[in-house]
This record gives C-alpha cells, sequence and structure tokens, in this order.
C-alpha cells in the first residue's frame, strides 16, 4: 500500500489561548479529507510554560513542543521542523475553527492546478455568545492573479482582500519563503503578500474558518495598532514584496 499523502496544521499557541486548543481539534477531528490523505497536527508553543500542554489533546496524530518567545511568526516557522514529511501546510490559530469540509476544499484548489501555490478562503467572525457574523468585500472564487492582493493593500488602508488566517500552502513554497516574517505581528500578513508576489493563489467562497473574537486575542491589544510599529511592519512587509518581485522569483519556477 503506497504512503498517505499528508497536510500537516501548525498552530502558535500561548498560555492565554491554550484553553481553545480543545475546540480546534474537535474542527480538525471533524474533517473529511480525499481519499489518499491524512492529517497531523503539529502545536508550538511561543515560549515555556506549564499552562498549555495540560490544552494538548492526548492524540498520537499531533505532535506538542516549547520555544523560546518570538511571537506566533518564529513559532510557526520553528513548528516547519517538525513538517517535513508534509506536502501541504495549513495554518490555524490557536483560538479558531475549521468549518466542515475546509480541508478538503482547500485540498481540492491546490491539487487540481499545479501553478496554484497557495489558498484562501471566506472567513466569520466567532463572537463571544458563539454567533457568527461575516463582512463584505470577499473577491470573486476563484484564482488569485500575482500581485491582485498587493495591490487591494496598498488601496485599502493595510487591509488585506483575503484573510492570512486561512493560508493553506505547499511546503516547497512555504520553506522557500522562510516561513513567516520574524515580526511582532502582522508576520502572516508578511507571508500573504510574498505568496501573491510569487505566486499564483485560489480563493474559496464557502467558509473556511471561524475567527474567534475574544478580549485575549493578539489583534485586539492596543499595542497592535500602535502607529509607530504598524507604520514600521507595514513598511517591511510591502519592501520584501517589492523586492521578491523585483528579482523575478517565480512558483512554479521558470525556465
Amino acid at each position: 500500500m503506497s504512503a498517505l499523502r499528508r497536510i500537516i496544521i501548525i498552530t502558535a499557541v500561548h498560555p492565554p489561548s491554550a484553553q481553545f486548543l480543545p475546540d480546534a481539534y474537535k474542527s480538525i477531528c471533524d474533517q473529511e479529507l480525499p481519499e489518499g490523505w491524512e492529517w497531523r497536527w503539529v502545536i508550538q508553543e511561543d515560549g515555556f510554560s506549564d499552562d498549555v500542554a495540560p490544552h494538548v489533546p492526548d492524540d498520537e496524530r499531533i505532535s506538542f513542543q516549547q520555544g523560546r518567545p518570538g511571537g506566533p511568526g518564529v513559532a510557526r516557522t520553528m513548528a516547519l521542523a517538525r513538517a517535513a514529511d508534509a506536502e501541504i501546510i495549513k495554518v490555524l490559530d490557536a483560538d479558531d475553527v475549521l468549518p466542515a469540509g475546509a480541508l478538503a476544499r482547500d485540498l481540492a484548489a491546490l491539487t487540481a492546478d499545479p501553478s496554484i501555490g497557495w489558498a484562501t478562503s471566506r472567513v466569520l467572525d466567532l463572537l463571544p455568545d458563539g454567533s457568527t457574523q461575516g463582512f463584505d468585500g470577499d473577491p470573486a472564487p476563484g484564482p488569485i492573479e500575482r500581485g491582485t492582493v498587493m495591490e487591494f493593500w496598498k488601496a485599502n488602508s493595510f487591509r488585506a482582500s483575503v484573510h492570512p488566517a486561512t493560508l493553506c500552502i505547499r511546503y516547497d513554497l512555504l520553506l522557500a519563503l522562510g516561513g513567516w516574517m520574524a515580526l511582532p505581528a502582522s508576520e502572516d500578513t508578511g507571508l500573504l503578500l510574498a505568496l501573491n508576489t510569487v505566486s499564483r493563489g485560489w480563493f474559496n467562497g464557502e467558509v473556511g474558518l471561524h475567527y474567534r473574537k475574544w478580549p485575549g486575542q493578539a489583534t485586539a491589544q492596543p499595542t497592535h495598532t500602535a502607529a509607530i510599529e504598524r507604520d514600521a511592519r507595514m513598511a517591511i512587509v510591502e519592501a520584501r514584496a517589492r523586492a521578491l518581485d523585483w528579482f523575478r522569483w517565480r512558483y512554479p519556477a521558470e525556465d
């Protein structure tokens, strides 16, 4: 029997968000993958504490490690060391959940067209009372051409047209870009813009993520929108994407 193809879900976690890991786990277990595929879940704590491990489910398909604190981008990139047998990488924040069918739709997009390097999907906010809330402005379902996310981001006050928390990426492409940017925040936006610079993507119009809104989330803290740091983050995110474009690096590689 041939080996199964593998999608690895990568999650960065810190003590405040660890309480939500069982919800994330249930949403992963509820996924139905296409024939020939299996999942593994790689969880990386951003730091060393005794507060996260008790929330990690007991499942042989899950790998959990800790490391020096450096933010979620560093944690996710360190987790890549345990994902070398993956063909596809799916990001899932510790406090978010996957709706039914999310992984299957990602895999369908990436396996159908080798020129597609990454996929994203529609998001619903998951509110504290358990209800969900959507928003207008999603792109049309289908291919996302190179450079279009950057154009939208620049024209809309650094708001991307697709949500980086929904990214599903070919492993070799993610590795070639160095993983997530080593920034205190916006590390996933930096990766999204880099991906859109070098490769075509895909947007699925069906909901692929429930994005939890709660007081402890990092993006709800005042430091996240502090102008000096935010401006610096946006500047380096854009500069990296433009440098990749200037060097004309492309995926798939051009002859």
